[in-house]
């Protein structure tokens, strides 16, 4: 039996084939491709025109979000994809899992990232974000004390490597938040988080490149592998004995207000491991997802900001107005009123998402769709979000950066009494339109803490700094695009230069 599913896992490896049907995307490795009758063999093959499949796993590498587009046109005609949505969110995870989705398309096998732990989400849900109305205060005084230190004086034009500062801005950050405000400016701290981060990164687009049926013999021998071995090793180094102190004052009253706490007491409260390993390891795992996501977001702000002169007076003026209604304090009802500033993330988010996929799933069980499609089981689903983002129908004249985007639906569906259109206009917003963040119960649970940082940072930005392009330049610096993802380039400057008050 053993030998059998190693000699069906080797065939499968080997035979990567990206489907899409009913704006449903359906990355299909299935022995049943050669041993069976394809139950998907009525999708159309995106890439078919290309010779085999190695050819078209290559294709995929360099140009993802060509072929989901592609896929997404080929679509059936009965609907549109976004429709399946909420019928797939019903599903049960032990049917349709986003936990197997990660696990299989981080290659947790090679880059141990923590899967199937629901402790995170539930943390986040009912200690993060709550906590943020009285967090907001702090939160804002460590931006603009981080940016002060990061990007400094800038009394003339001053080139500013604006990614690698965001890492350490948003690593000091979402370490006050995480790790509590005496840890979060330790060099050690920043240095184990932002590089776990950049490394497991590597790692997952090394092993991406990797024809499938070679990893399982060279992924681990990866120089890539080796050194985010030695960065976890050095992480728990650090982190176990302040995990350790935590866990050996439990019962007093005065107990750290921040993630780390949060998670040991849930943990304890839920009997579930709580070993300093284990926590060090959720600590990571926070890290990697709040650090890499918010900086290239961020990023990608700064480099629409830098190449789009008119936004600066714009923005900068309703966040003036808005902290003057608000006594100057970034609270979580301020933060809600700057409606452009909101407008213009969101914007951000569609016109450059980090992926090209959205909704990811494995299909554990067996089902069929409303309309008579059987899906089985083994596959991994995905919804076109970068496809639906760019398509006319959704969003007219998609091709445009417009930064009020967001603002004027807003507006107008306020006037018009359609307060729930309006509520998705919203940048922490998920809707069959909107998918960055995701859909349905397994939606970032962070986003709202992601918002409020990223807020934070850009208006403490424009109310600081002129922010534009170096040598002339008035192209946006474009994105680097490997394997569905699009990533900011990290190594660009941008100009900053300190606003006479």
């Amino acid at each position: 039996m053993a030998t059998t599913h190693a000699l069906a896992q080797a065939v499968v490896d080997k035979l990567p084939l990206i489907f899409s049907t009913l704006g449903v995307l359906v990355a299909v490795i299935l022995l049943q491709n050669v041993l069976q009758g394809n139950p998907l063999s009525s999708f159309p093959v995106i890439g078919a025109e290309l010779d085999g499949d190695e050819k078209r796993r290559q294709a995929y590498m360099v140009k993802a979000r060509d072929l989901y587009v592609d896929g997404y046109k080929k679509s059936s005609v009965l609907v549109v994809s976004p429709k399946f949505l909420d019928e797939l969110k019903r599903l049960p995870d032990h049917v349709l899992s986003f936990d197997a989705a990660i696990h299989e398309t981080m290659h947790a096998k090679y880059t141990l990232i923590e899967t199937g732990n629901n402790t995170i989400p539930h943390t986040v849900k009912t200690g993060l974000t709550p906590a943020l109305v009285r967090l907001n205060a702090s939160i804002s005084d460590e931006v603009q004390e981080a940016m002060r230190r990061e990007i400094g004086e800038c009394k003339d034009w001053t080139p500013v490597h604006i990614n690698k500062k965001l890492l350490r801005i948003v690593g000091i950050v979402s370490g006050r938040v995480f790790i509590g405000p005496e840890l979060c400016h330790s060099e050690e701290y920043l240095d184990a988080a932002i590089n776990y981060t950049i490394e497991l990164m590597d790692l997952r687009t090394a092993v991406e490149a990797l024809p499938p049926w070679i990893r399982p013999f060279k992924a681990n021998r990866l120089p890539e592998a080796k050194k985010l071995r030695q960065r976890v090793q050095q992480a728990d180094a650090f982190l176990r004995p302040i995990i350790r102190a935590r866990l050996s004052n439990q019962n007093a009253q005065d107990k750290p207000n921040d993630m780390l706490q949060w998670l040991i007491d849930d943990q304890i409260k839920f009997g579930l491991d709580c070993s300093t390993e284990k926590m060090a390891r959720l600590q990571l795992g926070i890290s990697f997802a709040a650090i890499h996501t918010t900086t290239m977001t961020t990023t990608n702000a700064f480099y629409n900001l830098a190449a789009h002169a008119e936004l600066a007076p714009i923005l900068r003026d309703e966040i003036r107005s808005v902290l003057a209604e608000h006594d100057g304090v970034f609270s979580s009802t301020a933060l809600q009123a700057m409606k452009k500033l909101d407008s213009f993330l969101k914007e951000t988010l569609r016109f450059h998402p980090p992926s090209a996929g959205s909704f990811q799933r494995k299909v554990l069980q067996p089902f069929t769709l409303s309309n008579g499609q059987e899906i089985p089981a083994g596959i991994i689903i995905e919804v076109p979000a970068q496809a639906i983002a760019s398509d006319p129908d959704v969003y007219p004249d998609p091709e445009k950066f417009d930064a009020l985007r967001f603002y004027k639906l807003r507006e107008k569906a306020k006037d018009d009494g359609r307060i729930e259109v309006a509520a998705q206009g919203q940048f922490v917003s998920v809707s069959q339109s909107s998918l960055t963040f995701g859909y349905g119960r397994h939606a970032c649970p962070g986003r709202f803490f992601a918002a409020n940082e990223i807020k934070m940072i850009m208006a403490n930005c424009l109310l600081k700094y002129d922010v534009k392009m170096v040598d002339g330049c008035t192209e946006r610096y474009p994105n680097f695009e490997v394997a569905g993802l699009s990533i900011p380039d990290p190594t660009r400057n941008l100009l900053f230069k300190r606003i006479e008050e």
